[in-house]
């Protein structure tokens, strides 16, 4: 009989690890010049990263880490997948991006009982990406995420960055 509960209980504890961070909330866009091979770029440098924060009502609650340094991170992780090496002397492309929260948006909803549309107060957050080609100085590419702000653990955060950087990067043509 004891035999029976171990698979089970296995299962269990395997399934517990598979738990999924949210992500439907999260929407991601890009645009590339049709003209660029992205093929050719084979190193990266750094340019800006810019922050912003609308919250004149001090509801912003920052997350426990930095989350600049894990978008960089998220953003490393992205090019070298792709073939790319960071550079500090000449390199092929540079990167900005601009990272934001506006406590204040708000947001369609419909109430289920009583079929009723009414603005509601939804907090969002946003990231664009550039890539620019530091020959020319031109953007080539943008990739847009912008999703709701949910007070989630660490973890679960930085997987909500991960998933809107990597799905960004999907978008990058080669």
């Amino acid at each position: 009989m004891k035999i029976l509960y171990w698979p089970v209980l296995v299962l269990a504890v395997l399934m517990s690890g598979c738990a999924t961070v949210p992500t439907d909330d999260i929407r991601i866009e890009a645009g590339a010049d049709p003209k660029v091979s992205f093929s050719g770029y084979e190193t990266y440098g750094w340019l800006l990263t810019i922050d912003m924060l609308n919250d004149p009502e001090g509801a912003w609650k920052p997350p426990a880490f930095d989350a600049n340094a894990e978008i960089v991170y998220q953003v490393n992780d992205a090019l070298r997948a792709r073939g790319m090496s960071e550079t500090s002397e000449n390199p092929d492309m540079l990167v900005a991006f601009a990272a934001g929260a506006d406590m204040e948006a708000l947001k369609l909803k419909q109430d289920p009982e009583t079929t009723i549309t009414t603005l509601e107060n939804v907090p969002q957050a946003g990231l664009v990406v550039a890539l620019i080609d530091a020959q020319t100085g031109f953007v080539t590419w943008v990739g847009v995420a912008t999703g709701e702000i949910r007070n989630l653990d660490e973890a679960s955060s930085k997987k909500r960055l991960e998933y809107a950087v990597k799905n960004m990067f999907k978008l990058l043509p080669e």
